[in-house]
């Protein structure tokens, strides 16, 4: 599919509501559980979407549209979130996520982008140049990839439970 602002705002929109309704009320097994040593639990994955509303996808889209002469993405520290969120509940994190998401969309359509401006770009430090309508897609499918994830860490706690029923689900082995 050839990106599309307004698509992406579909999912970019949604994001919330998708994430609220995936854990709110559960239990702190769903929530907390992962898949195993060096991998994130659904409250770490929503932590770290927190970071990526802060310091990624608006203000590099920002970036990529000002008059700034030499525009160079600066790394992202995906890991801050590991610590900044200890201690604290779920709900408060979708909340917060929430906010941060509904004003980044009201700055996003702000900001009145045009097909060329799709096309303007920034050096980022691992993969080189990209454009913006690059960072706009990434924030929708990173969202979409988290999302899937937060339902793959929660499917695997039942693992073991499934039995020979595991055949039928190649995600969890």
């Amino acid at each position: 599919m050839k990106f599309d602002l307004q698509k992406a705002i579909e999912i970019l929109s949604r994001t919330p509501k998708a994430l609220q309704a995936q854990l709110t009320g559960l239990s702190e097994e769903w929530i907390y559980n992962n898949e195993g040593p060096g991998t994130w639990s659904p409250f770490e994955i929503v932590g770290h979407l927190i970071v990526n509303e802060e310091t990624n996808f608006l203000p590099r889209t920002v970036l990529i549209l000002s008059n700034e002469e030499h525009k160079i993405l600066s790394p992202i520290n995906m890991t801050v979130h590991l610590e900044q969120n200890r201690g604290r509940k779920i709900t408060r994190l979708l909340s917060e996520f929430t906010e941060l998401r509904v004003r980044n969309i009201e700055t996003l359509k702000s900001l009145n982008i045009s097909d060329d401006d799709l096309r303007k770009t920034a050096m980022h430090p691992k993969v080189g140049s990209v454009c913006l309508s690059n960072i706009l897609s990434i924030w929708v499918a990173h969202d979409l990839t988290h999302i899937g994830q937060i339902a793959r860490v929660m499917a695997k706690q039942y693992k073991q439970e499934v039995g020979p029923f595991i055949e039928f689900l190649p995600r969890l082995k």
